[in-house]
């Protein structure tokens, strides 16, 4: 029998609607059952594409005995941290305060009124690997409500005030921005730097776009070569490793070893938008040609499987298909010389596909060879991949989200301009006028996201802030004064509703209360709402020549010059609006009909190659 997830549109929450766990969507009809009945709220936080999420589902909250316990103890809220990233930023940061640590599934216990007392991620259904089964954690947290309830209130209280000291506190208003803030950044990143695999840290390893960018940046304006090697080793170690998909392009979302080999099997669309533009930029840069190629399977891959034909992008697909993490992706050799005959010993060499294996008896493709040889089995992958189309294919989460549309919009606007793709802009321009139409309401304010032809859940400062880059990218390849003029609209929305002390808050000022109001600053992987908002009003400030624009951007970015120079792997675009803060700006100024040869020719010349401090305007 459904519980009462059964109407929602949230893939996510659809999931879970036939299990026996008396599921309630986050919000007014849960928080009054809870109170009225006097019992702690089990709030699970989790996203479509998430393994371990399906892991816990499968093992826990399809079982009926342990169903019937959080029947009767709890009431159980499911939410869907892309639609809800303002829940899951205030739940997730108490549940790193807590433990120390975090991911997904998040499993937190709260007050009816939502106050955390407990939390943690994946509960196993059994002891094992030092964590409590998720019975005993249960048993225990109900226990302890109904004889221990002020202690639980206690540590409630603590964490609600620790949030509104790391979230909504105040932050210094310094107004002074000192150039040596790049410069320690830079040799941070430079002394962390994993010299023989790309990359910063262990395992896991993600693929940081946001600290390349600005290490691209940097290197245009210091012309260390350091900085630039240590974006291109990166580079080439993902796009020639299993964090690739080297049949039908597009990134994973991580490596779960330090050598871009075994990859967390999911793909998410803000990793493609940001990735692409760091491939393209430094293609600029280098002329490598393997560079263009990823940037250019990458959005084909995003083009032909996450488009919506409303123009949308689509947001996720999974890790699992039929039950196992990664199936689509693995081949066996005798799978490879099945498809490719005579061609498949040269194949087997090239991508590294041995009878053992590198995952579980099969094998992930990495690519070993030079790009000669990548481009002369060109019709192989073709064909590997075409077979690979006849599989089960993973299941896609259909939401659109205004922040992760916005991204993807500017890689397709700038992919267009560089590599003059028309096909390229006409995608970017139906995404940009699907957006401004299905997810702009008629007072102008933004909504989070679209699915099945609703748009739901109040815009975020991240939705603006991501939308505004995304229009301005598109109005710097087209010069249509319309993506202009809704970038500027946005931006003056932004201000009105989202303005902190210093920089901006999470939600808007007549959004839903929650525990705290948050205010993000830090960059995870998708670049904060703050640090995104800092970097297009400096672009606004001169494109419009409003100062206030930068006044806002600038006073935010003096606020987190101590964080910035100390972590620069979780503060990477406040480093790249920061650099575009200081640097020297080159604005220039195209006066011709947009539409004439002349006006495009000296465009060309402007714009062929990267750079990052100029802005162009044309009219």
């Amino acid at each position: 029998m459904a519980n009462h997830l059964v109407d929602e549109t949230s893939r996510y929450l659809l999931q879970h609607a036939e299990n026996p766990v008396d599921w309630y969507p986050w919000g007014e009809a849960a928080l009054a059952k809870a109170e009225r009945e006097n019992k702690p709220i089990f709030l699970s936080i989790g996203y479509s594409a998430c393994h371990w999420c399906h892991v816990m589902a499968h093992e826990s909250f399809e079982d009926a005995e342990t169903a019937a316990f959080l029947n009767a103890h709890f009431v159980s809220i499911k939410v869907d941290r892309e639609e809800r990233p303002d829940l899951d930023r205030i739940y997730m940061t108490a549940v790193q305060s807590m433990t120390g640590g975090g991911g997904w599934p998040m499993s937190v216990f709260a007050t009816p009124e939502g106050r955390p007392f407990y939390g943690g991620t994946y509960f196993p259904p059994q002891p094992r690997y030092g964590m409590p089964s998720f019975k005993q954690v249960l048993h225990s947290i109900a226990d302890a409500w109904a004889n221990q309830r002020e202690s639980l209130l206690d540590s409630a209280r603590e964490v609600v005030e620790a949030l509104w000291e790391q979230q909504g506190g105040e932050l210094p208003a310094d107004v002074d921005l000192p150039a040596d803030t790049l410069a320690t950044a830079y040799r941070g990143l430079r002394d962390r730097f994993d010299g023989t695999h790309g990359g910063w840290g262990k395992a896991p390893k993600f693929p940081q776009p946001m600290v390349l960018e600005f290490l691209l940046r940097y290197y245009r304006t210091s012309r260390k070569k350091k900085a630039l090697t240590t974006v291109t080793q990166t580079l080439e170690a993902m796009a020639r490793g299993g964090l690739y998909d080297q049949l039908g392009g597009g990134f994973h979302r991580y490596s779960v070893d330090a050598q871009w080999l075994v990859p967390h099997f999911e793909k998410m669309l803000y990793d493609n938008a940001q990735l692409a533009r760091v491939y393209l930029r430094a293609w600029q840069v280098t002329g490598e040609p393997l560079f263009r190629a990823i940037v250019e399977e990458t959005l084909d891959y995003v083009a032909r499987e996450m488009t919506a034909p409303e123009g949308g992008f689509y947001s996720t697909q999974d890790a699992d298909t039929e039950g196992e993490e990664g199936r689509f992706f693995l081949w066996t050799p005798d799978e490879v010389r099945a498809v490719l005959g005579d061609r498949a010993t040269r194949f087997l060499e090239l991508y590294g596909v041995t009878d053992a294996g590198n995952f579980e008896g099969k094998n992930i493709l990495t690519f070993n060879g030079s790009y000669a040889e990548r481009e002369a089995i060109a019709g192989a992958r073709q064909a590997l991949f075409a077979a690979r189309e006849q599989r089960v294919r993973p299941g896609r989460d259909e939401k659109v989200l205004a922040s992760w549309n916005g991204l993807m919009l500017a890689a397709f606007a700038e992919a267009s301009r560089a590599f003059d793709r028309d096909d390229y802009r006409e995608i970017a321009e139906r995404n940009a006028d699907f957006l401004l139409r299905a997810l702009r309401g008629g007072d102008g304010r933004l909504w989070h996201v679209w699915s099945n032809g609703e748009a739901q859940v109040a815009g975020l400062l991240e939705d603006y802030a991501h939308l505004i880059a995304g229009l301005l990218a598109l109005y710097a390849t087209t010069f249509v004064p319309r993506w202009y003029a809704a970038a500027e609209s946005l931006a003056d929305a932004m201000i009105e509703h989202f303005s902190a002390d210093v920089g901006f808050f999470d939600t808007a000022d007549d959004a839903e209360r929650l525990i705290v109001r948050s205010r993000e600053m830090q960059d995870n992987a998708t670049p904060s709402g703050n640090a995104m908002a800092a970097t297009v009003l400096l672009e606004l400030a001169r494109l419009s020549g409003k100062t206030r624009y930068a006044e806002v951007a600038r006073q935010s970015l003096a606020s987190m010059q101590e964080l910035m120079g100390q972590h620069p792997l979780a503060f990477g675009q406040w480093l790249v609006a920061l650099d575009g803060a200081l640097a020297t700006p080159v604005d220039v100024a195209i006066i011709g009909a947009p539409d004439a040869a002349d006006t495009w020719a000296l465009l060309a010349a402007v714009q062929g190659s990267y750079h990052p401090h100029r802005v162009v305007a044309v009219g």
